[in-house]
């Protein structure tokens, strides 16, 4: 079972234990965190799950490991024939999470997702769309 999450702009694709570095949150060290955001979903059955923007009643558990700065990355700015150079440097804060559990809750079945969709498009082809006519003055 895989899922797939998005955080910071980014997407992120995980299974249980795996340990990975996203962008910094809002979290202290040791705590656990809910992650909501899922936008893919692919159990054991071999079912594939797709949110519409998100699936609703997933989630992953996942733990704080640390909250580090990343590796320095090196800016260096430099303009040709006129002694103008510049070199900088940046830390981006990380977080390092490992995550725990990808909670599903029965609700959330294919079967149920599909026909809701099904439903959907089918009302979708249904509904009409009337063209208005343009009136001529013959007046003018």
């Amino acid at each position: 079972m895989f899922a797939v999450f998005e955080s910071g702009g980014k997407q992120y694709k995980v299974k249980k234990d795996d340990i990975l570095k996203i962008e910094k949150i809002d979290c202290k060290k040791g705590q656990s965190i809910k992650i909501e955001k899922i936008l893919l979903l692919k159990n054991d059955k071999e079912e594939t799950i797709i949110g519409t923007p998100y699936i609703k009643e997933v989630f992953i558990s996942a733990k704080v490991i640390d909250v580090i700065k990343d590796e320095k990355v090196l800016i260096f700015k430099k303009k040709r024939r006129h002694n103008y150079r510049r070199k900088l440097g940046h830390r981006q804060n990380v977080v390092i999470l490992k995550i725990e559990k990808i909670n599903v809750s029965s609700k959330s079945s294919k079967s149920e997702i599909s026909k809701n969709t099904n439903e959907d498009s089918k009302n979708d082809d249904k509904s009409t769309f009337v063209k208005e006519e343009k009136t001529q003055n013959k007046d003018k």
